[in-house]
């Protein structure tokens, strides 16, 4: 992704050498951090039943409804404004404390409420103590913008990987001292209390609260655009818990939430990272009067080429791979978690979409999107839940193909990309997975009789090397270009042409 940002910037002004820098620290600590994490999970997952990560899903649909007003947006104009001043900053700081104060008392007083809807007594004080994640939230979101907006990912990345070690010990203490659904609460809580103190030091932020909001109009347009966003997609990603909470038992869906939290693992973890790089090299791309069609591609085709394997994968080889990972008592999720791997690849490109349009400067576009979202998943679920989880399942295949044909229909004109372009550099990602396919669904005959370990790594190498090797025989410019980004070096030479909310713990 990187040489994707540079093609258009010379060499001398030093911002491709920072973008390199920001996706190395980004991207490296995320991949270790989500290697303690999973290994936490793993674990985790082995000491707790379904039914406890059924009670948490349910506390999410508020904290997470809640969270769209926690003003992350307002903080996120700091890195779209051509200039700022201790004013500016400490007006966002003034908001984002109001808002979040008043999120917390929400959150403290409607517990009872959620409790009520779900019918289950255990929420509301499990929602009473994660209020508190709210007010850790104006010193997580303000420094980050202000690292974000000078491309300095750096400590972010450090700071981000202490949360990992801090979150999954935490949980796993807790799991096995038998705190058990608590091991779920209190593990987020020590993470955003660490992420909170590390991103408040390493921006170094010394600037008090404004309160008088006069001038303030400019970053109240543009975050009041993404907050509505935020808002669409609060009732997008959380209408399926919602809905199934009163329909399934705590069991069902502690099954289908920690499938749905399996499969986005890649998308919710791996491509917010590159949404966070992608923004403000976009943003100072077009402060230039440069072009984003060819970076946008290219990312576009980075995403694809690394996340439409992996789900495909999934998807083959989920009956080993749970068993293998979570133990017997989680096979019942073998067939929901292959189920919306198949969904991901296009919920994955659909994401990497809206940094560019925000980009410059049309957050219109995003807003639309998010609505398309907000209808289309609801609809879906509502009609699939009289199926079970499998029916939620057949929700994703047909909104997440309708969400991402709708943000494309919107996005490629505003950033003059021809749709035909698209699926040229999607293409090698398309046909390896095929390939793929093919090649593990006849080995699947080979070893249904060996033990699920044996047979995973089995599936999962000839899999591996399957791609691997259509990828080199039929497009080697495309894994030289890829390497070349890896190693933070140039894949061609440089000329003048041519995206929160509390995540499960481990």
């Amino acid at each position: 992704m990187t040489q994707e940002m540079l093609s258009d910037v010379p060499e001398d002004t030093g911002f491709a050498t920072r973008v390199r820098n920001a996706v190395a620290w980004r991207w490296g600590t995320q991949v270790l951090a989500q290697v303690i994490t999973w290994t936490s999970t793993f674990m985790v997952v082995r000491l707790l039943d379904p039914s406890d990560y059924g009670l948490f899903a349910m506390t999410q649909v508020m904290l997470n409804a809640l969270a769209f007003l926690n003003g992350y947006s307002f903080a996120t104009s700091l890195i779209q404004a051509d200039h700022i001043d201790k004013r500016r900053i400490g007006q966002v700081f003034g908001l984002l404390l109001i808002m979040n104060s008043c999120l917390a008392l929400a959150q403290f007083l409607l517990a009872p409420v959620a409790a009520d809807y779900y019918g289950q007594p255990q929420v509301e004080p499990m929602l009473k103590v994660q209020a508190v994640i709210f007010l850790t939230t104006p010193f997580i979101a303000l420094p980050s913008a202000l690292l974000s907006r000078k491309i300095e990912f750096k400590n972010q990345g450090m700071v981000n990987l202490l949360c990992a070690v801090v979150g999954a010990g935490t949980a796993l203490l807790l799991a096995w001292m038998g705190f058990g659904v608590w091991a779920l609460v209190y593990a987020p809580i020590a993470m955003f209390t660490v992420k909170a103190l590390g991103l408040t030091i390493s921006a170094r932020l010394l600037v008090w609260p404004v309160f008088d909001f006069r001038g303030a109009g400019d970053i109240i347009s543009f975050g009041g655009a993404l907050t509505l966003c935020q808002l669409f997609w609060i009732v997008q990603s959380q209408s399926d818990i919602l809905i199934a909470g009163r329909a399934f038992d705590v069991h069902d869906l502690g099954l289908y939430a920690e499938a749905l939290f399996v499969t986005l693992i890649i998308t919710a973890r791996f491509l917010p990272p590159i949404n966070e790089v992608a923004f403000p090299a976009y943003a100072e791309l077009h402060k230039k009067g440069k072009p984003l069609a060819a970076p946008f591609l290219r990312t576009a085709r980075t995403v694809v080429l690394v996340t439409a394997p992996l789900y495909v994968g999934l998807a083959l080889t989920a009956d080993a791979a749970i068993l293998t990972l979570f133990g017997p008592k989680w096979t019942e999720m073998a067939p929901i978690a292959a189920g919306l791997a198949l969904a991901m690849p296009f919920f994955a490109l659909q994401i990497v979409c809206s940094p560019a349009t925000n980009a410059i400067g049309r957050p219109r576009i995003y807003v639309m999107s998010s609505i398309v979202g907000a209808v289309i998943f609801p609809a879906a679920f509502l009609y699939g839940i009289s199926s079970g989880p499998i029916g939620l399942v057949h929700a994703w295949w047909i909104a997440a193909p309708g969400l991402l044909a709708a943000t494309l229909l919107l996005t490629l004109p505003a950033i003059k990309v021809k749709f035909t372009d698209l699926v040229r550099e999607l293409l090698p990602a398309v046909v390896g997975c095929a390939i793929m396919a093919a090649t593990v669904t006849s080995a699947k005959l080979l070893t249904a009789n060996l033990l699920a370990p044996i047979e995973l790594l089995i599936l999962a190498a000839t899999g591996g090397v399957t791609y691997a090797a259509v990828m080199w025989f039929l497009w080697p410019n495309v894994v030289k270009e890829t390497w070349a980004m890896l190693r933070q070096r140039d894949a061609m030479p440089t000329t003048s042409d041519p995206v929160q909310a509390p995540a499960q713990p481990g």
